[in-house]
């Protein structure tokens, strides 16, 4: 069974979290934990922390299957000295709070150079960055969203994603997540086996698939390169449900956790079912790859 369930609002408190995902059927769910549009974020107090542990153990729901997304003001590439140093306050902040869930993984978009900069300059930048945060943590792990290539932003190249690890150290606590919707704006077809499979070849050329640690899995209301962020409704944008089958059907996806980030929260449940209607309709014989494929990334993420 896929592993799979919505980003869940937190209005109530991060500890009402858990419960949301369960009550929709999920098995893995993605979450803030502040107020994803402002710089200032109130502590989590003791009494939050005791109950999101209690409320995750309940739900049966494993840790490793709990996304983070961090606030969308962060741009640790961005050049501008106050505002980068903001950003990468900001990371820290988040990375800290994942910590104190006892949670691991926190999606970021890697970042822009805001017109001021170019690519190599953005991506060394953030690199940058992700190394401070990692020097200032013990057990979180940064992961890379694939972006669609908005503006000036990174990472709408695998290649992107690739060398912003490298530069940082290639250290064990990096990771990437990929967004179906994302990678189709920035060009990579998913919508054939064919076309999926040379993209998620190239994926394991330029990053590997033993740093792929997460899936936000979206239809897409745009073309195919349009470099526009515009996320549809499973089965109903230019993507199709086919397209997005491949990734709930790829046996070295077994055990990640996906995560809708799809337009209209009361369709989730609905969506949840279908995608794993679909997964075990299709699922092909997997060989033990995902135990050795789990077996990977935990000892290149989590283990010693």
């Amino acid at each position: 069974m896929i592993c799979i369930g919505p980003h869940v609002s937190i209005a109530g408190g991060v500890q009402t979290a858990p419960q949301r995902a369960i009550e929709l059927g999920a098995t893995a769910f993605g979450l803030f934990t502040r107020n994803q549009r402002q710089w200032a974020s109130k502590p989590l107090e003791p009494e939050e922390i005791a109950a999101f542990a209690f409320g995750l153990e309940k739900s049966g729901i494993n840790a490793r299957h709990a996304v983070i997304h961090a606030s969308y003001l962060i741009n640790i590439g961005n050049p501008d000295a106050e505002k980068r140093r903001k950003s990468l306050y900001g990371l820290l902040d988040e990375c800290r709070r994942a910590e104190q869930l006892g949670l691991a993984l926190v999606n970021f978009h890697p970042g822009s150079g805001m017109g001021d900069l170019d690519e190599e300059e953005t991506i060394s930048l953030i690199a940058e960055g992700c190394r401070w945060t990692l020097e200032r943590t013990t057990s979180a792990v940064l992961v890379l969203e694939a972006t669609a290539g908005q503006g000036s932003h990174v990472g709408h190249r695998f290649a992107h994603l690739g060398e912003i690890i490298r530069r940082a150290g290639s250290p064990r606590r990096m990771g990437v997540c990929i967004d179906s919707c994302h990678v189709y704006a920035a060009g990579y077809d998913v919508r054939s086996a064919e076309a999926y499979a040379r993209t998620m070849d190239e994926f394991e050329r330029e990053v590997g698939f033993d740093r792929l640690v997460a899936i936000h899995l979206n239809d897409s209301k745009s073309e195919l390169g349009s470099r526009k962020d515009r996320h549809d409704l499973i089965g109903q944008g230019t993507i199709g449900l086919e397209g997005l089958a491949n990734f709930v059907r790829d046996p070295r996806l077994a055990e990640m956790p996906f995560v809708l980030e799809t337009p209209d929260p009361d369709r989730w449940q609905e969506e949840i079912e279908l995608l794993r209607r679909v997964a075990v309709s299709g699922m092909q014989d997997a060989d033990g790859m995902p135990d050795e494929t789990r077996r990977r990334k935990e000892d290149a993420l989590w283990g010693d």
